[in-house]
């Protein structure tokens, strides 16, 4: 396949419809058992070549675009396998906020990977490109597969879901974002071993879905941040079938059956008040 000289994909946010979490590993990462499913708010992620190093810029000054910057460490892992190209620009335009439980960040390391594989020419085996996708971040393989998945490991084990049930949600995220690493210290989850491998779930209907969604890192903040309880009350007294926390936070959900529904409940949980103030809501749809 021809290579390119600069590439953009969109990268998609996701939502933990369940996410469970289990006692740590002996790495230090935690052993988790997740259905992800990938929606329609999308950063964009633009890769070209340039003559030397890796320049990360980004139009949201919140993110850092240093050494710890998600694609930046994407990208040193595949040009050290690649060998090229030497040098490359990444551009960010983001959409999906920060510190939400949305995994933008992870996203846009694994659309900077699949830029870099385009613009080289080179793809790396699956096995090598998921090994590079676990050492950038726990959620960036679920991005580099598309699609639904069950993830469990670390985030490194993956099984396809066919996602036959399409839902619309309305996205709210606070005006204040939640650290991953406190939420998991506030679980406090010891040295465990793993738990029995799971079945992909099947999805047969919105009611299934409904009965899959929870999520313990709502345990976790509870005590300091009522506010997430108070989000799923306003989704579902919206008229959403079912809500709940993304990932470690801030983003709350709820699932609604059609578009329409879900703009409706845009318009009902937009207005500030009752800890609005500052708040962001899209709405989106299973992709």
């Amino acid at each position: 396949m021809d290579a390119a000289s600069a590439v953009s994909f969109l990268a998609p946010a996701k939502l933990n419809i369940s996410l469970r979490v289990f006692g740590k590993r002996p790495d230090g990462l935690h052993h988790i058992q997740s259905v992800m499913v990938p929606v329609s708010l999308y950063d964009e992620v633009t890769v070209e070549e340039a003559p030397e190093g890796i320049c990360v810029e980004c139009d949201d000054p919140s993110v850092p675009t240093g050494e710890g910057n998600t694609c930046r460490r994407a990208a040193a892992l595949f040009m050290e396998w690649a060998g090229a190209p030497p040098g490359v620009r990444i551009r960010l335009r983001k959409a999906i906020p920060v510190e939400a439980g949305l995994g933008g960040g992870s996203s846009d390391a694994a659309a900077a990977l699949k830029g870099l594989c385009a613009i080289t020419g080179q793809y790396p085996p699956r096995e090598v490109l998921l090994d590079m996708a676990a050492r950038v971040g726990a959620d960036v393989p679920f991005f580099t597969m598309g699609g639904a998945a069950l993830v469990e490991g670390a985030g490194e084990r993956l099984t396809p879901i066919p996602w036959d049930v399409p839902f619309h949600a309305v996205i709210m995220r606070p005006p204040f974002g939640l650290p991953t690493r406190e939420g998991y210290a506030r679980l406090g989850r010891s040295s465990g071993e793993p738990p029995p491998a799971g079945e992909a779930p099947a999805f047969r209907s919105l009611g299934d879905v409904a009965a899959a969604v929870g999520n313990d890192f709502e345990e976790a903040w509870a005590s300091v941040r009522p506010e997430i309880e108070g989000m799923k009350g306003e989704l579902l007294a919206a008229g959403a079938f079912a809500a709940g926390l993304s990932g470690s936070g801030s983003a709350v959900f709820g699932l609604f059956a059609s578009a329409e529904a879900a703009r409706e409940a845009r318009g009902r949980v937009l207005p500030s008040g009752g800890g609005g103030a500052g708040r962001r809501v899209f709405v989106a749809r299973s992709v």
